[in-house]
């Protein structure tokens, strides 16, 4: 039975011109140097609260990889014990139980196992994921972090997705390092009138 309160999210990080990565995968440009003194600064403490919302994770094959890498250049795993689901169809390295490779219909993934069980259902990687979450209506809601940089090209954030998909803005935040977030709760789903 599906959760009442179950919210899936799609949550990426982009460059102004809409990239989520170089057209190599390489997210190099995520750390920058801008400083905007109007914004607000991201509290610890805060942080630590927002995290324990999520309940877990989806993410494609190549965010994994990405991630995986991060984490042997030292940087730590960000997803903590929390589950991650890695849709993925390739036979990946698996170096934590927390770890989970999925392949297959997407829509009853979301709504018959993880709507069922987690209430924070968070897609944090891959373009054509994201895509095809918010084709199918799974999408509750899009959090956009927009970069203070403009790469030129790369892989865009949403891939085609063969329809209009309304979107209303319900949140604007600013932050000192020059990220805006923008929060849109969806309205196009399948079915909607």
């Amino acid at each position: 039975m599906t959760r009442a309160d179950s919210r899936v999210t799609i949550h990426m990080a982009a460059s102004l011109d809409g990239y989520i990565a170089r057209k190599d995968g390489s997210v190099d440009w995520l750390e920058t140097s801008d400083e905007f003194p109007g914004g607000e600064v991201l509290d610890p403490a805060f942080v630590e609260a927002f995290l324990k919302t999520i309940d877990c994770y989806v993410m494609g094959s190549r965010t994994y990889e990405t991630a995986r890498g991060f984490e042997t250049k030292g940087f730590g795993w960000s997803y903590g014990d929390k589950p991650v689901f890695v849709l993925t169809t390739r036979a990946l390295p698996r170096t934590r139980e927390s770890v989970e490779f999925c392949s297959g219909d997407l829509a009853r993934l979301v709504n018959e196992r993880l709507r069922t069980a987690f209430r924070g259902i968070w897609f944090v990687g891959g373009g054509s994921v994201a895509g095809e979450c918010l084709r199918l209506g799974l999408a509750d809601e899009v959090r956009y972090s927009i970069l203070p940089i403009v790469i030129g090209e790369g892989i865009s954030f949403f891939g085609s997705l063969g329809r209009d998909i309304p979107l209303h803005l319900a949140e604007v935040k600013a932050f000192k390092s020059g990220i805006v977030e923008l929060c849109y709760e969806v309205r196009g789903k399948p079915g909607d009138s």
